[in-house]
């Protein structure tokens, strides 16, 4: 195995503040691991066996923080929409289109935002984006209760009048 490289002389001062100013614990492990090797000398296992980590994870930490320095310990974490075709203001703005036929009670075409939205981006996508991206911004199938075409009301209301059940109450 190869020796480690050597921490900047730098990292035990920038670290520390770094530590102090971490405002989850996710981030202060983070700043921790790489710390706990340049103050201590600690190999990747024995840091790893003090913050609970796997020493490859911490061997990574360390990697991204010997090249790119303090920025790559405050990366955001893994959530968040990484492959967006249309930022949130953007979908927001392609929906507004569609909103006063919505408003009005009228049936909104799914095909139609699929058209717009292939339009917006240039290429074409599968209709569940399209469904996803109406349930992220809270639209939802508001249909009326079906009723049967052929269905007759008045005869409904003259089965309730003599139907056994309200014979049998008598």
């Amino acid at each position: 195995m190869r020796p480690a490289r050597p921490m900047p002389r730098r990292a035990e001062k920038e670290l520390r503040g770094l530590l102090a100013a971490a405002k989850s614990r996710a981030q202060y492990q983070r700043v921790q691991c790489v710390w706990l090797r340049a103050t201590l000398g600690l190999s990747s296992e024995e840091v790893a066996r003090a913050i609970g980590w796997h020493p490859a994870s911490v061997r990574r930490v360390q990697a991204a923080y010997l090249r790119e320095g303090i920025r790559a310990l405050s990366t955001q974490g893994r959530g968040g929409r990484r492959h967006e075709n249309l930022s949130l203001e953007e979908e927001n703005a392609l929906l507004d289109a569609f909103t006063p036929l919505a408003e009005q009670g009228g049936i909104l075409e799914v095909s139609a935002v699929k058209a717009a939205y292939e339009v917006r981006l240039g290429h074409r996508v599968p209709k569940s984006t399209v469904y996803r991206m109406l349930k992220r911004h809270g639209w939802r199938k508001i249909a009326p209760r079906p009723k049967h075409p052929q269905s007759e009301p008045a005869r409904q209301q003259a089965f309730k009048k003599n139907s056994a059940s309200r014979l049998k109450r008598k």
